[in-house]
């Protein structure tokens, strides 16, 4: 459908990729321990529309791109590989780090927490080269509405994001603490999505285009 194939490998790399700690899960966790869970669901909400602000935009730019010619989507789909197995060594090559020191932070109102959700998702172009160089590779060169099928790849990625999101805002908020993903489990994240990304890039490198 929307020519996209390999669909749970899809949503299992964007689910590894959402539980790995990051920026926003520490803002979420920040704001569900010190405010409670409806500040994390603000911030939730805030990042998911900065996510979608980038799937959109994306989109647009990459229909741009394919609608010159099937050999400038292969291009797209090979720098994203090399892309993605430029991240993959650096997953590898990551080493155990001890968790962050907690800082105080005063309460703020839910919607300045949206913003601030937003502003920190919207304005980082790592994700925004992050779903030009993932998501293509899950759509078949073929495909009759390319730009759809990455809207739609990118609401599910966004789709999971926000649930997992929100389980963090409910689990922390609950604990009262902030919650810190261990070094020992950080470590084994990064090394298991480095090699399924490892494994994505080789299979496009190898792939032909028919």
């Amino acid at each position: 459908m929307f020519g996209i194939h390999d669909l749970p490998l899809f949503i299992l790399s964007g689910l590894l990729l959402n539980i790995m700690p990051g920026p926003d899960s520490l803002l979420i966790m920040t704001r569900s321990a010190t405010q409670g869970w409806r500040a994390g669901v603000a911030a939730t909400l805030g990042i998911g529309a900065g996510t979608m602000i980038h799937v959109l935009a994306a989109a647009l730019g990459l229909s741009a791109i394919l609608a010159t010619s099937a050999t400038a989507f292969m291009v797209v789909k090979y720098v994203g590989a090399a892309y993605i197995l430029y991240m993959a060594i650096g997953l590898l090559r990551s080493k155990r780090t001890d968790p962050a020191v907690a800082v105080a932070i005063a309460p703020l109102p839910y919607a300045k927490i949206f913003a601030q959700g937003f502003l920190t998702n919207v304005l980082n172009p790592k994700v925004a080269v992050f779903f030009l160089a993932f998501v293509p590779q899950f759509i078949a060169h073929d495909a009759p509405g390319k730009a759809l099928a990455f809207i739609v790849l990118g609401c599910i990625f966004n789709l999971n994001g926000m649930l997992w999101c929100t389980s963090l805002t409910l689990f922390t908020a609950q604990a009262s603490a902030r919650i810190k993903v261990s070094p020992g489990i950080s470590l084994w994240l990064n090394r298991v999505t480095g090699g399924l990304f490892i494994w994505l890039g080789i299979k496009l490198a190898l792939s032909k285009h028919h």
